[in-house]
């Protein structure tokens, strides 16, 4: 998996979003953002929150959404959403506006690849359902096309060490396994966020991610979001983060006053503002 040649230097402390530079924010051609808990608030994107994607869009800004939440949960947003795109269950699914009233899905594994992968991962699923007391797939699992996943905190709570065993599962099966606000996903595959934000760009607008990474911001707020908050100069999560910065190798480099969608909104604004300044 490559890697630009001289990735940012890993954040050792938040900085308050005031303290990102004009120029950087100036700059910027696009903004990456997770979904739950950065873009929405218990559950649902706010009204400020959706004003926010299309403020940016409107001043010329590319907006893709990239999550962790599988392809099926995802097809209404992308319709609805002032958005490029939305890349699905941790980069291996793009959904992208309807056109002719047509949904274009686009996928990183052949057809052939995802059936096989499918099949190994309901048998990793259904040992851990039933090897792990309390773990239960999420409920949006019927949605997935590419990745399994186990809810520890959206409609069932797990304790650190629960997760910690499901984690430790899915790594034992072979797979790639992340934890984000809610779920915890496990997949077959070289996809993650980070290949998922380069794959778009160059499916979209035929371009190499990592000769612009200082013209991109990423929006997040948990663990799954730390190889973006790593890579990208512009990282920042909004407030809630602060619960995940002790598990956080690799910090944002900013964090906002506001929790959830009213920190997006606030970072939306600060992009939108150093635009006008110039």
């Amino acid at each position: 998996m490559r890697q630009p040649s001289s990735p940012p230097p890993s954040s050792t402390h938040l900085l308050p979003l005031a303290q990102w530079p004009v120029a950087a924010r100036g700059n910027l051609i696009g903004v990456f953002t997770d979904i739950d808990d950065t873009l929405t608030t218990e559950g649902a994107i706010t009204p400020d929150a959706l004003k926010a994607l299309a403020d940016l869009k409107a001043a010329g800004l590319h907006v893709v959404a990239i999550t962790g939440r599988p392809v099926g949960w995802s097809v209404p947003f992308v319709s609805a959403w002032p958005v490029d795109s939305i890349v699905a269950e941790n980069g291996a699914v793009a959904l992208l506006p309807p056109q002719e009233d047509k949904l274009q899905k686009r996928y990183q594994q052949d057809a052939v690849t995802r059936a096989a992968n499918f099949d190994r991962m309901q048998t990793v699923l259904a040992r851990i359902e039933r090897e792990i007391p309390g773990a239960r797939r999420a409920t949006d699992s019927p949605g997935r096309e590419t990745d399994i996943a186990i809810d520890h905190s959206e409609f069932t709570q797990l304790s650190d060490e629960t997760i910690a065993q499901v984690v430790a599962l899915m790594r034992s099966e072979g797979m790639h396994a992340t934890v984000s606000s809610i779920h915890i996903n496990g997949w077959y595959g070289d996809n993650d966020k980070l290949e998922g934000a380069r794959w778009i760009v160059r499916e979209l607008w035929g371009r190499t991610l990592d000769d612009e990474l200082d013209r991109w911001a990423y929006v997040g707020d948990s663990t799954n979001d730390q190889l973006m908050f790593r890579i990208f100069a512009s990282s920042i999560g909004v407030a809630n983060v602060a619960r995940f910065v002790p598990q956080l190798e690799h910090l944002p480099r900013y964090m906002t006053e506001s929790e959830r969608g009213a920190g997006f909104s606030e970072a939306a604004r600060d992009v939108l503002a150093s635009r006008t300044a110039g």
